[in-house]
């Protein structure tokens, strides 16, 4: 693949998607698996990426239903067969085989359809709030479309678990840990575009950030008072 010919935004970047959700025992989304903090650091990561974002339905309220599995199969043998084969499969990996859900049973698609009214409740709204942040953001900023593979640049401590994305002026710092710390820059910063760490602090060339938690920051330009 020739990056210099091919932008970033030909390739799709997502979080989920419904075969990894589907394919998982239960169908739990990564919503049910993750912290607040890990979430919003995600759709972060993923709404100032160069790839054109991908959200699974729901995903944008982190949605509490699952996406289980489900066939409406005419044929009993072959019904029969992939409720088998998918139990057996999962418990070679420790799931129970009577915990898999039955994709021939209508109350497995049932449960796998949105919830619409948890939208509009918490913690769901507050995730739809955030969601709703970061697409303004990514509309308003011109850097965060630029489609050049070069023009992304990244900076990490995988052990201190920390990262920073570079996106020409903008950067997307991301603390990891489990505790509030340090996440160096390379140079001084102009403002703080968003943030969910309310107790976010910049210095002259770093910010500290309290755990599991993310801020979109506006470089200084270059000579700037």
């Amino acid at each position: 693949m020739d990056t210099e010919l091919l932008g970033a935004d030909r390739f799709v970047g997502f979080l989920q998607d419904h075969d990894q959700i589907g394919n998982r025992a239960l169908g739990d989304r990564i919503s049910t698996l993750l912290s607040p903090g890990r979430l919003r650091i995600g759709a972060a990561l993923l709404l100032t990426g160069p790839f054109t974002p991908m959200l699974f339905m729901g995903e944008e309220w982190a949605a509490g239903t699952p996406w289980q599995y489900f066939t409406d199969h005419p044929e009993p043998e072959l019904g029969r067969a992939v409720r088998e084969g998918r139990r057996r499969e999962f418990s070679r990996h420790g799931w129970a085989a009577e915990s898999v859900p039955d994709p021939q049973d209508p109350e497995t698609f049932a449960r796998s359809r949105l919830d619409w009214t948890e939208a509009a409740a918490e913690p769901h709204a507050e995730v739809s709030d955030w969601y709703r942040a970061l697409i303004a953001l990514r509309h308003r900023e011109p850097d965060l479309s630029d489609p050049r593979f070069g023009a992304v640049r990244v900076s990490f401590d995988e052990a201190a678990r920390w990262l920073v994305v570079r996106r020409g002026g903008l950067r997307i710092a991301v603390n990891l840990a489990d505790h509030t710390q340090r996440v160096p820059l390379d140079g001084p910063l102009a403002e703080v575009l968003l943030t969910g760490d309310e107790a976010l602090q910049v210095a002259e060339d770093s910010v500290w950030l309290a755990a599991e938690s993310v801020a979109v920051l506006r470089a200084a330009r270059a000579g700037a008072a």
